[in-house]
């Protein structure tokens, strides 16, 4: 009789172990390919919410170009309300989000006599891509619209991007330097460091060498170096005029980053803008009218 208990408490002991190893596989394996495509496929059916359908009213002319690896990309151009525009602003959305978010904004910056021009990011709104690469191959493709945008006779171009759209921003004005200046609201020093803070506020995993696992394979997933993916490395090759921004109280992207990236601007004609009790989400809404009219005599002096 002591011999069949044992040997049941061996089985059980079996059918455990079996049960902790499959769990062990299928967590490995959902790791391995399935986690870090979170991290890069905006559209992916786990996370992916589709946006409201906002119609562009008729004053907002659509455009496509060829991105440098072949993807077709769309933006919108908002023209000057005056005679003669005083420059061209690109806008550039945060992580899945899309150009008409800036709709509103676009129309202020029309009636202060600029171009404002707005781009789907790829993988983004009505932009072909599957994978966001945090400004790697972004880079390029703000290039690829500035090609654009000087053939049809635009010129002095900035750029103001948010959170994604703000590293963005940097590392593209890095890259091309046709870019004039660079306004950058609520963005991070380098994906590691983003995704590490991510990863512990959403799923609270803080392991590092987990949390760089991740990074590597959705760099390998989409096609990218994360290690270039870094803003804070951008901002030691920008020395056009840069206006920083970033709220007190956001809890996504510490404002230490944007701080530690106005540091590292190589550029003497930088500016920090620290908006109080502002979130990751809502710097207009806080910084409210001053905020704007310091963000436009910003761009008055600076083309």
């Amino acid at each position: 009789m002591e011999k069949g208990k044992q040997e049941k408490r061996v089985l059980k002991m079996k059918k455990g172990l079996k049960i902790l190893i499959t769990i062990l596989i299928v967590t490995i394996l959902i790791s391995h390919f399935y986690i870090p495509r979170i991290i890069t496929e905006i559209k992916n059916p786990l996370t992916y919410r589709e946006l409201d359908d906002i119609k562009l009213p008729n004053e907002f002319m659509v455009n496509n170009f060829v991105s440098f690896d072949d993807f077709q990309l769309e933006y919108f151009i908002k023209y000057s309300k005056t005679n003669s525009a005083k420059g061209t602003i690109i806008l550039l959305h945060g992580i899945r989000s899309k150009k008409e978010h800036f709709i509103e904004l676009s129309t202020y910056l029309a009636s202060k006599g600029y171009n404002a021009v707005a781009l789907d990011l790829r993988a983004h709104g009505n932009s072909e891509g599957k994978h966001c690469t945090f400004g790697v191959k972004e880079k390029k493709d703000i290039a690829n619209l500035i090609d654009d945008l000087k053939s049809k006779g635009f010129d002095k171009i900035g750029v103001w991007g948010q959170s994604l759209g703000g590293a963005v921003a940097l590392q593209a004005t890095e890259y091309d330097k046709r870019i004039q200046f660079a306004i950058v609201e609520s963005t991070f020093t380098d994906l590691k460091t983003v995704v590490a803070d991510y990863t512990g506020f959403h799923l609270g995993i803080k392991n590092q060498f987990i949390n760089e696992y991740l990074v590597y394979r959705a760099g390998k997933i989409a096609g990218f170096n994360p290690e270039v993916a870094s803003p804070y490395k951008a901002c030691e090759n920008i020395s056009v005029p840069t206006l920083i921004v970033h709220g007190n109280d956001d809890k996504r992207i510490d404002i230490q980053y944007g701080r530690a990236n106005y540091k590292g601007l190589k550029s003497h004609n930088k500016q920090f803008i620290e908006v109080d009790k502002a979130t990751h989400l809502n710097v207009w809404e806080k910084g409210g009218k001053e905020y704007f009219n310091k963000v436009l005599e910003f761009i008055q002096t600076n083309l």
